[in-house]
């Protein structure tokens, strides 16, 4: 807990007379800023431990390959970084490019290799996709057992019937930032802005797992805002930069910005932060919160594949 105080605890000191004497009263408002990347280091230190034990024993390693279909700048810096970061951990990083104009039969035809290759622990396929590709058909065809991203069907479904899946990472990295602040989540009122199947949904499945009480909330919610003051945990995931402000937000919450927007020459969130921060008990930045926490999960999820296979 004391890596989330140093430089986010916040000082009041109020100073009133009284009597003719001078009394200072401080007010302690302990708010915690929830740190993504510490926590992210965290996750990865723990991570890159297990691959070294596990390779100590097997002398095998998990193996991540990803798929990138053009030359749009955001996804090349994000594989980019993927690869860096797998390489630190111990996992094995093989990125395939591709110009934009490739079919969709030569992008199924990898896929498939990649299916049935052994040495392939996980696949990923960089979104988004030109139009001549089908989104659908190439996450129906990724084997569920090496779906690091968990957008497969047959994971969606056993996330949302309860069972073990593999967890879409930004929902997964949420979670476990929200369990770093409040061990217990049974009965709390969580609030989702946002129904993507990305972020929304899988949230939602995963809070009703931890014996929230859930409500999403989407553009065509009446009365967003009363919603919203309901919430004992709030997520926003919309993509709409401070859509949410202070008198949205109940006092002693805890708030998770999914959102990441740009604003002239700043990346913001969904929440108003500068705002908000004081009200809450604890809340994520942007950038630094959720962000390195996704990247974090996908090198989790790949482990975990690739333990699935040894057994």
């Amino acid at each position: 807990v004391n890596r989330y105080f140093s430089n986010n605890t916040y000082f009041r000191t109020y100073v009133f007379k009284k009597f003719g004497l001078w009394n200072v009263c401080a007010f302690i408002i302990l708010i915690m800023i929830i740190d993504g990347k510490k926590e992210a280091e965290v996750l990865r230190e723990e991570i890159k431990k297990e691959i070294i034990s596990i390779k100590n024993k097997t002398n095998k390693s998990p193996a991540l390959t990803v798929i990138l279909v053009g030359d749009f700048a955001p996804s090349q810096i994000y594989v980019k970084n993927k690869e860096k970061i797998s390489k630190e951990v111990g996992i094995n990083s093989n990125v395939i490019k591709y110009p934009k104009d490739v079919s969709e039969e030569e992008i199924l035809k990898k896929i498939k290799e990649l299916n049935n290759d052994k040495n392939v622990s996980g696949i990923l396929v960089q979104l988004p996709l030109p139009d001549q590709i089908s989104k659908e058909k190439v996450i129906n065809l990724i084997d569920p057992l090496k779906d690091v991203d968990g957008f497969s069907p047959i994971n969606v479904g056993n996330l949302a019937s309860g069972y073990n899946a593999i967890v879409p990472c930004t929902p997964l990295g949420c979670l476990l930032l929200l369990k770093k602040v409040e061990k217990n989540l049974s009965g709390k009122h969580a609030v989702i802005i946002g129904r993507s199947n990305l972020n929304g949904k899988p949230l939602a499945q995963l809070l009703l797992k931890e014996n929230c009480t859930v409500t999403i909330t989407h553009s065509k919610t009446k009365n967003l805002k009363e919603e919203c003051l309901k919430a004992d945990i709030l997520i926003a995931a919309v993509g709409v930069a401070n859509l949410v402000k202070k008198d949205w937000v109940k006092s002693g919450s805890v708030i998770i910005d999914v959102g990441i927007n740009k604003q002239g020459d700043k990346i913001v969130g969904d929440v108003n932060f500068e705002e908000v921060k004081d009200k809450v008990k604890a809340i994520t930045p942007v950038p630094g919160g959720v962000g390195p926490m996704t990247i974090a999960c996908l090198l989790k999820n790949t482990l975990e594949c690739f333990k699935a296979r040894l057994t």
